[in-house]
């Protein structure tokens, strides 16, 4: 039996490319939400909801898959401290892959970067996170960014929160601290991504780039996450998981 997709944000950037992806994987588009419709429909058709909409939307369209017991892929960015806190509690209902990115390739990086922290000692090794994104883009520093800063934090041992940040230096702000995880954010044009990890010593210098020229790449990853996640138990998952990493 065909898995039925349905796509929240069909008619954006990312909801065209889901569009095709689900249809070259033979699964069956059961419908798009657009913006201001109501979501229950949508999601009560469905056997997995793939959305790329907003951190806004994203509290309502977890109380949406809950009602429908219906699997989510959620690949919206920005979200807060309480709003992944509301998406947690839904996974204890339904099954939810939620990541900061699709891309096989910045997963792969996840997973480099924090075997990598766990080598080298936050006492010789600084590590500084540089992202780059389009102009449109409204976070900073960018969910793919976090995520790498949570995966260095991983491999030392301790939290992004307990580590300590460092962003957007300007003046006269001080030495670097000790420990930290530094980020740099940089808009323009229309680049679709770009994140490099930089370790950085007194004697050497290790940098860890992706990037990405298509976002055809998100969206083959939300469609393999969408269709993985069908008959999974209740639970908040990532791409590790998909990945088979975890």
């Amino acid at each position: 039996m065909s898995i039925r997709i349905g796509i929240a944000g069909i008619t954006g950037r990312m909801g065209r490319l889901l569009t095709e992806e689900v249809a070259a994987a033979g699964a069956i588009l059961s419908g798009g939400l657009r913006r201001g419709e109501p979501a229950a429909p949508l999601f009560a058709a469905s056997d997995v909801i793939i959305d790329f909409t907003n951190a806004a939307t994203a509290g309502a369209h977890a109380a949406a898959a809950v009602a429908a017991g219906t699997p989510l892929v959620l690949g919206s960015s920005g979200l807060s401290t309480a709003q992944e806190a509301v998406l947690a509690e839904a996974a204890r209902s339904v099954p939810i892959v939620y990541a900061a990115n699709f891309a096989t390739g910045v997963n792969l990086v996840l997973a480099m970067a924090e075997r990598m922290a766990a080598a080298l000692p936050a006492e010789q090794y600084d590590a500084e996170i540089l992202e780059m994104h389009h102009r449109q883009k409204v976070d900073s520093p960018s969910g793919t960014a976090i995520a790498l800063g949570r995966a260095v934090a991983r491999g030392r041992g301790t939290t992004l929160e307990e580590a300590g940040t460092e962003s957007g230096r300007d003046g006269h702000c001080g030495a670097r601290g000790t420990g930290i995880i530094g980020f740099a954010a940089l808009r323009g044009g229309q680049i679709i991504g770009e994140h490099s990890l930089i370790f950085a010593a007194g004697a050497e210098q290790i940098v860890l780039t992706h990037r990405s020229f298509d976002r055809r790449a998100y969206a083959t990853g939300a469609v393999r996450a969408a269709l993985w996640l069908r008959g999974r138990t209740p639970g908040l998952y990532d791409m590790k998981h998909v990945l088979g990493m975890a």
